[in-house]
């Protein structure tokens, strides 16, 4: 606050930044106007946006997703959207399994129209597997020009070799070894039709290069449980120097009961009074577990993780249970009369 008024000399109270009302950038609200990027300060709107988009990706894909937009879940979803839509831009999401991370990249990439590209492990899925979907996307993003969300977690991080190729691609776009001359002749020949350029072959792989490193946007979802993303980072500088962090922290009590009062409006109940206590109930459910597992921890040093997944499954076990109940319920009714 010292550095802004003195710097340039404004008069904006501290609240007015750091208050209630978090500053949200984004280019979500003027799709059609060409993406203006913008301060947004109606929330109502920008939620709006994003369900409307949302709903666009649920009638465009078979894997439906079906997310509630609280605040926090709003300022990841800006923070991913404003790393993919720098050239360079990539992202490294930290969170304990279940928060959501690709759910949001997901969500993001369809919105700027991207690729969204992950490696499906198979069985015996070896590095020469890994190193062929990588040259593929490399000449999708370096000689075709499409822009590639390539989202990656650490259970698909079958060896560190992965890691090394994606270190590579952070730091010069491009990975030792990967391209044979077969792959160079392709690229000296298809890359002048894409773009106009002229020059040795040299020019032209350069060229291929700075594509590759704005085109192809590395998503990294990592869980920070245990020590390998504490040894990943030091052994390889890139993912934390080439990559944006966001940090998914763990949901606040106000997000908690947005999210199940959601969920449950729907839901057939006797008064709104009961649904508001159920949804209360959820809440105060998920917090007790989440201070008996720190409890946990301290007499017998073992972690139990909650997470938002498992809260969402205790809500939707909670709707299920009810209405396998009453069904039994009825059909005891209707057997007695």
């Amino acid at each position: 606050m010292e550095l802004l008024s003195r710097t340039f000399k404004c008069n904006i109270e501290k609240d007015d930044i750091f208050g209630t009302t978090k500053v949200k950038f984004g280019d979500i609200l003027k799709i059609d106007a060409g993406r203006v990027y913008e301060e947004i300060r109606d929330q109502s709107k920008l939620i709006k946006a994003l369900e409307g988009q949302l709903e666009d990706y649920n009638d465009a894909s078979t894997n439906k997703m079906n997310l509630v937009f609280f605040e926090d879940a709003v300022l990841h979803i800006l923070r991913i959207m404003r790393s993919l839509r720098q050239p360079r831009g990539n992202i490294m999401l930290i969170g304990v399994g279940g928060s959501g991370k690709q759910s949001l990249v997901r969500l993001a990439s369809f919105m700027y129209e991207f690729k969204f590209k992950q490696i499906e492990i198979k069985k015996d899925y070896k590095e020469k597997d890994f190193n062929e979907f990588i040259k593929e996307l490399m000449m999708e993003s370096g000689v075709m020009g499409k822009e590639i969300a390539f989202t990656m977690t650490d259970s698909q991080i079958l060896k560190e070799s992965f890691l090394e190729d994606i270190n590579n691609i952070l730091n010069t776009g491009e990975v030792p070894n990967l391209m044979i001359s077969e792959d160079k002749d392709y690229i000296n020949q298809e890359l002048p039709n894409q773009v106009k350029i002229e020059g040795s072959n040299d020019i032209i792989q350069q060229e291929f290069v700075k594509r590759v490193r704005q085109n192809f946007h590395i998503c990294l979802c990592m869980s920070p449980v245990g020590n390998d993303l504490r040894v990943r980072c030091r052994q390889f500088p890139s993912l934390v120097n080439c990559c944006t962090l966001d940090w998914f922290s763990k949901w606040p009590p106000e997000a908690l009961l947005f999210v199940s009062q959601q969920k449950l409006i729907e839901m057939e109940l006797p008064s709104e009074e009961i649904r508001e206590e159920l949804a209360k109930m959820c809440m105060l459910i998920h917090t007790s577990v989440e201070d008996s597992s720190e409890r946990f921890y301290e007499q017998l040093r073992r972690r139990v993780y909650t997470t938002p997944k498992s809260y969402l499954d205790l809500i939707s076990l909670y709707i299920n249970t009810l209405d396998k109940k009453r069904k039994e319920y009825n059909e005891n009714k209707t057997r007695l009369s």
